[in-house]
């Protein structure tokens, strides 16, 4: 059904920009130039954001080229023997570096697939790249989910954000460490690790690829036996490592000394000095990083479009309403106490669709969930990571988040949604009960 009905992940961005206008005309009252104008402002309110999701992308498949860091991923790649045993180890490994960092997890789990793919015979190679992506569902409950952060961060902040419900940060003890969390996030990669093992393909149905696709030919040495000036310092390890000290002692200071989160640029620099050492020489580290950089045609083609959309869904007309404010808004009307953080899961779900960006959904719903939460007794920190797990959530269906691992394996989204709509089934059940016993 997946491979036949859901299209280029480019053309979903175009269909969901035009369900975004239509409701927001219908349902909002908003006038076609208001949903226009909102629409053509938001569409660039993600440069800053596309440029980090290209840099990470870039950065982490460039370090994986690197001789040193291919050696190592080989190695590992080698352990499993068995189809199922590869499929387990993508899913556990992916889960896992997820939950340290989403950037870091998202580019780790489709580099180390593929080099699976390169040496295990008979391993279907769409499942494999589900299974590396499937892990992404743990990020918002782990060490880099920006709204858990953003909870634990100023005060005055978010008092502001919130409305006045909150007028203290909540620690992160009460949300990605609570108990009820960690029991989720263990719930849900253990349940993952073994559902992806048993969707592998029988017999004819297994989609292999073919080793020899897979293949990164390198470029050949180009120094000469009496090099220019010019020919020597490209080929200078010395300023490289100069280069690299330099950032890496940037990050040490920022993380251990100022004691700063490893958040998305603190990724990116460290994928990209750690690159700089590992290809030894300037001009190596540009020419894997020129290769590398193919793979973020779709980043720079789409991130606009659901900008866009995003505009649409959180501008506000002369009517005054607010789409994303109607879809939470429902979802209060309808809720006790003991139901208000699931049916905000599910609402989280729903605005991800149209805005699949942690602090686009942080935007529209803190506003409205937390003032509501607060008037039915609702533990705040329930509130929040209801909101982080719906967003998280559909991301197993929204190609957004998946185009940097399909960019890494060269596949289409339709290649695995499949087996990812499995998956949101199945986690969409364990966030549901842990939500209502954590209530």
């Amino acid at each position: 059904m997946v491979q036949k009905y859901l299209p280029e992940p480019f053309i979903f961005a175009i269909l969901l920009t035009i369900v975004a206008f239509v409701i927001a005309i219908a349902v909002c009252h908003q006038t076609p130039v208001e949903a226009i104008e909102h629409w053509g402002n938001g569409v660039w309110s993600l440069l800053s954001f596309a440029m980090q999701m290209g840099l990470i992308l870039v950065c982490g498949s460039t370090l994986a080229e690197a001789p040193a860091v291919k050696k190592v991923i080989s190695l590992l790649a080698s352990i499993p023997k068995t189809p199922a045993t590869a499929i387990a180890i993508v899913s556990v490994v992916s889960a896992v570096s997820c939950w340290i960092n989403w950037g870091f997890g998202l580019i780790v789990g489709a580099i180390f697939a593929k080099e699976i793919a390169f040496k295990l015979r008979g391993v279907d190679y769409r499942l494999l790249i589900s299974s590396a992506y499937s892990g992404f569902i743990v990020w918002h409950a782990g060490l880099s989910g920006s709204i858990p952060l953003s909870m634990a961060s100023n005060a005055n902040t978010l008092k502001e954000v919130t409305h006045g419900a909150l007028s203290s940060h909540i620690p992160l003890s009460e949300t990605i460490f609570n108990i009820n969390t960690i029991l989720m996030v263990i719930a849900i990669i253990a349940t993952l690790t073994i559902v992806n093992t048993i969707m592998h393909p029988k017999g004819d149905k297994v989609v292999t690829i073919n080793p020899d696709l897979l293949i990164t030919n390198d470029e050949p040495n180009t120094e000469t036996s009496n090099p220019s000036p010019a020919e020597r310092m490209e080929n200078s390890k010395i300023l490289s490592w100069t280069i690299a000290i330099l950032g890496l002692s940037y990050l040490f200071i920022h993380i251990f000394i100022r004691g700063n989160s490893l958040e998305l640029n603190t990724v990116i620099m460290l994928f990209l000095f750690l690159g700089i050492i590992l290809h030894k020489t300037p001009i190596a580290y540009v020419k894997a990083f020129t290769k590398s950089s193919t793979g973020a045609a779709g980043i720079l083609l789409q991130f606009p479009f659901y900008a866009g959309i995003m505009g649409i869904i959180m501008g506000v007309g002369e009517s005054g309403i607010c789409l994303g404010n109607i879809i939470s808004n429902t979802c209060i009307k309808i809720s006790t106490a003991q139901t208000f953080p699931l049916l905000t899961f599910l609402s989280a779900g729903l605005i991800n669709i149209f805005i699949p960006s942690g602090g686009g959904q942080w935007a529209v719903q803190a506003p409205i969930m937390f003032p509501a939460g607060a008037n039915l007794g609702v533990d705040p920190a329930i509130t929040g990571m209801a909101i982080a797990w719906g967003d998280a959530w559909t991301n197993l269906i929204q190609p957004f988040w998946a185009i940097p691992a399909l960019a890494i394996a060269k596949l289409n989204a339709k290649d695995i949604m499949g087996f990812c709509l499995i998956n949101l089934i199945i986690t969409g059940i364990i966030i549901c009960l842990g939500l209502l016993i954590w209530a």
